[in-house]
């Protein structure tokens, strides 16, 4: 009887630790996800060439650095990231914690909040975001076409 009462409350106690989680390590995955800034990045041969090209179609750099080989312009608000020797292939780029003009909404669903919703909807990633950490991170995923998506957040989590 006593083993039983020791499993009765073993459980109780692991339903009470459940539910007592942080607001955001409760997603759950039928709530809608959030993933804040989107960019296309595009691998280019000659960065350069490539920045010319799209500032003739009037957009600006507007992050990045040239020397690194890599930039982000801006023509309204949409955004290009140009990376030179740094992808294999073209992907798409999303950033919880900023806005379309990179600024950090009061509240926002975090990259690790994020990335548990997917997997609990069973999404498979390539790369995880340290659960254990609280500071900029990111995970990654592939389409069913084969098209890489980064999921990358440059900005601590919210405070609840």
């Amino acid at each position: 009887m006593n083993t039983l009462a020791a499993l009765t409350l073993g459980g109780l106690a692991a339903v009470i630790l459940t539910t007592n989680l942080p607001q955001d390590t409760q997603a759950k995955k039928d709530e809608p996800v959030q993933l804040g800034n989107f960019s296309v990045s595009l691998t280019v041969k000659d960065i350069k060439a490539s920045k010319a090209f799209y500032e003739k179609l009037d957009f600006k750099q507007v992050g990045g650095k040239l020397e690194q080989n890599w930039v982000v312009l801006q023509n309204g608000t949409t955004k290009i990231g140009l990376f030179q020797g740094m992808f294999e292939k073209n992907s798409l780029t999303f950033n919880p914690g900023w806005d379309s003009e990179r600024k950090t909404p009061k509240d926002f669903q975090d990259v690790r909040e994020l990335q548990r919703v997917l997997k609990q909807r069973g999404v498979k990633l390539e790369t995880e975001a340290d659960e254990s950490t609280d500071g900029p991170a990111s995970f990654t995923l592939v389409d069913p076409d084969g098209n890489p998506i980064l999921v990358d957040q440059h900005v601590p989590k919210p405070k609840r």
